[in-house]
């Protein structure tokens, strides 16, 4: 149990994202594609491992001043540091050899991933906005990957709204963290930069751009006449639905720091997304 908790696994639930391009591209019962997503899915999973260890080894002395990550393995002393390196190259070794096997734009997208993690864990996560923008590109950068898996280009708004998405949740760990930190002696130093009305404005913002993006996609001319249907507009009220429930979890219960563990828990989240998934999947490939 200590070591799943050290690897993170319910992150994996984020890889799914390689699984959005055929989605959105009205291919999901092209099963040819799923042994190589799967397989996609697994050397991502083994990656992004890899990078919650090595962030959790050089958080580690400041996660022990944490109320709640204090508990994490290596800053519990559960797990050892040369434990964790070993972990770490196994974990990276394993994922880029499968990677690499799979396809080589995915290896490159998948190295480009892990360098950016690097590079944030040793210090570029101190900065403010920065940060948000390091942490959102995990997540266009799985799109693509699965876009590259799969020979599926990725449209503009796809991308857009990802970016979107990614940028709110970021910004509600940011906003949980805060919280927390006003509540303790110490200040880590990521949110010097950060206040809780700045936060919380942008927020609100990208929540409302959000939802005015999803609706001006599926009321483009671009995606009707790819789809062949003007109904998609009807799934706005479940993306509504869902940004007006995380903008709930996030100011008045106050619990928006682990957007994974939202997604496994919360009743009215996994009831909106189900709702979505069913509507666009009744209008796109059962009434066309």
């Amino acid at each position: 149990m200590t070591y799943l908790r050290l690897l993170r696994v319910h992150q994996w639930a984020k890889n799914l994202f390689l699984f959005v391009p055929i989605f959105f591209a009205g291919q999901i019962f092209e099963y040819s594609y799923y042994q190589t997503l799967a397989m996609g899915f697994l050397a991502f999973g083994l990656s992004v491992s890899a990078v919650y260890v090595f962030n959790d080894y050089c958080d580690r002395e400041s996660d022990r001043l944490h109320p709640k990550k204090k508990y994490r393995p290596i800053a519990s002393g559960a797990v050892s540091a040369t434990q964790a390196a070993i972990i770490i190259i196994v974990l990276l070794i394993l994922g880029l050899i499968l990677a690499f096997s799979l396809n080589t734009v995915f290896f490159t997208l998948l190295c480009v991933y892990v360098g950016i993690n690097v590079m944030y864990s040793l210090g570029l996560k101190n900065f403010a906005i920065i940060d948000i923008f390091f942490i959102s590109s995990g997540f266009i950068l799985r799109i693509y990957s699965g876009g590259a898996l799969t020979s599926t280009p990725i449209s503009h708004w796809l991308a857009v709204m990802v970016l979107l998405l990614s940028l709110f949740m970021a910004l509600a760990k940011r906003r949980d963290e805060l919280i927390i930190n006003k509540a303790t002696a110490t200040k880590r130093k990521s949110l010097e930069h950060y206040n809780l009305d700045f936060v919380n404005s942008c927020i609100t913002l990208f929540g409302s751009v959000i939802i005015v993006s999803y609706i001006l996609y599926t009321v483009s001319p671009e995606v009707i006449a790819r789809f062949g249907t003007d109904w998609l507009f009807l799934t706005s009220i479940f993306v509504i639905a869902g940004v007006v429930r995380y903008l709930q979890i996030i100011f008045v219960e106050e619990n928006g720091g682990s957007p994974t563990a939202i997604l496994y828990k919360d009743k009215f989240i996994i009831g909106t997304i189900v709702s979505w998934v069913l509507s666009f999947y009744i209008i796109l490939y059962v009434g066309s």
